[in-house]
């Protein structure tokens, strides 16, 4: 008796997973719970086991596919499906039989009630997807939904938005699904989308000798989620620079005896984080997402932060951050980001944040403006230290300076609120010196 194994949700808002690796081929013997291959989501990477005990008898998905949620990947073939059909033989035969004479038609079969459902749930707008189509003259009868029964959702319109007006093909894109032959894959048909909207992209041209890098799926997300933040949030940004020399001496004289006791190097991003987190308690909006006809003031402080990998960013969750001193901090912020690049990142360590602290200063950069990790209220930037000559108790002096960058999202927050919470950053960074306890 074969079992279909189909891609999981392998976290909310997940729906396509792609298979890097499978780790079973036809005719290997799994165990139930056993994983069977290796997914990558814009989320996290996890491995997808097999749902009982058998001989794996097909493989449907490649390795470097995009599968959606609910599609078929493999099956099995349960351990003593054979005896089993007893006073079944008659339901299960015809089946059987069926798979084995239409191979072609058992995957059609299975995505047909989604292409149905198309018709059902196509014209069901949301007021976030009616106003974004409104505001860039949007025909949404061309528009086709990616959401549950073809739905369109706010992420179509936003995929059109940033690629461009729709071309063409996409008129077309509708009569030739109906129109299609009984015999056409699906896989075909959505691979052959692609490829077809691909020349309309406006102002892209492609010549001889350019190379042409395919989208991951984390690239895409990413991608997305600044055009989101862009659209929703409106931006505003303020700078301040702070003096933290004391803060730098301070660094220089624990940071072996740190690197030797704990294991790890001690770097300024926790004691910057630990500065933010006070602040944040004195002032609860800029901790805090915008809900619509409300402001929610969250009331944990977790903190996200970026760690860059080669090909892609992850905003992985420092919890309850306001609860850890410098110590527990750099401890944390060592974990996620070994965690991050080793590709071992849970859901539970990319949810739930609440303000993003970013430190661009890792690579030279003095003056930034971030973007905001939307639906959160702001984001700060902890930009290069560097050496400048100032006047310093009035004599010109060396010393260490830094620059803190703010964007916010000016529906929740205004500059005099920014610029007092920044101000309580900096004095907290230049409080630092080499006698502090950490």
């Amino acid at each position: 008796m074969a079992t279909d194994v189909t891609m999981p949700q392998l976290g909310e808002s997940v729906t396509e997973g792609t298979i890097t690796k499978w780790l079973k081929k036809p005719g290997d013997s799994v165990s139930k719970y056993e994983p069977l291959c290796e997914v990558a989501t814009d989320k996290v990477n996890a491995e997808v086991p097999a749902t009982v005990s058998g001989t794996v008898t097909e493989l449907i998905a490649e390795e470097g596919a995009t599968i959606e949620v609910g599609q078929l990947i493999c099956r099995i073939e349960e351990e003593g499906g054979a005896a089993q059909d007893n006073g079944e033989t008659k339901k299960e035969e015809a089946p059987a039989a069926q798979a084995d004479t239409e191979p072609s038609e058992t995957p059609k079969k299975a995505d047909q009630p989604a292409e149905q459902g198309d018709t059902s749930m196509k014209r069901r707008y949301s007021p976030a997807v009616l106003r974004l189509a409104q505001e860039n003259n949007i025909d949404l009868e061309q528009v086709q939904g990616t959401g549950k029964g073809g739905r369109i959702t706010r992420k179509d319109i936003l995929r059109i938005i940033e690629e461009g007006p729709l071309p063409a093909p996409v008129e077309k894109a509708q009569p030739a699904k109906e129109e299609k032959p009984a015999a056409a894959a699906p896989a075909q048909e959505k691979a052959a989308q692609p490829a077809a909207q691909k020349p309309a992209a406006p102002g892209v041209s492609v010549e001889p000798g350019d190379e042409e890098v395919p989208v991951s799926t984390v690239r895409r997300t990413i991608a997305q989620r600044m055009v989101t933040s862009k659209h929703e949030a409106p931006h505003a940004w303020t700078m301040v620079q702070a003096d933290v020399t004391g803060l730098v001496q301070l660094r220089k004289k624990i940071k072996d005896d740190f690197k030797q006791r704990e294991g790890i190097s001690l770097t300024y991003l926790p004691f910057f984080i630990k500065a933010v987190v006070d602040s944040l308690k004195e002032f609860p909006y800029l901790n805090s997402v915008w809900g619509g006809d409300k402001i929610i003031l969250k009331k944990r402080i977790n903190i996200s932060i970026a760690v860059a990998t080669e090909d892609a960013l992850y905003v992985p969750v420092i919890h309850d951050a306001d609860e850890k001193s410098i110590l527990g901090l750099a401890k944390a912020i060592h974990n996620l980001a070994e965690k991050t690049r080793a590709g071992k990142l849970t859901m539970e360590d990319l949810q739930g944040g609440t303000f993003t602290v970013n430190n661009t200063g890792s690579f030279g950069s003095i003056a930034s403006q971030p973007i905001i990790n939307y639906p959160q209220a702001a984001i700060i930037s902890m930009e290069s230290i560097v050496k400048q000559p100032v006047i310093h108790q009035d004599m010109i002096a060396v010393r260490d300076l830094v620059n803190l960058c703010l964007s916010l999202d000016h529906r929740i927050l205004d500059g005099l609120m920014a610029g007092r919470f920044l101000q309580r950053v900096k004095e907290r960074l230049e409080a630092y010196g080499p006698d502090t306890q950490i």
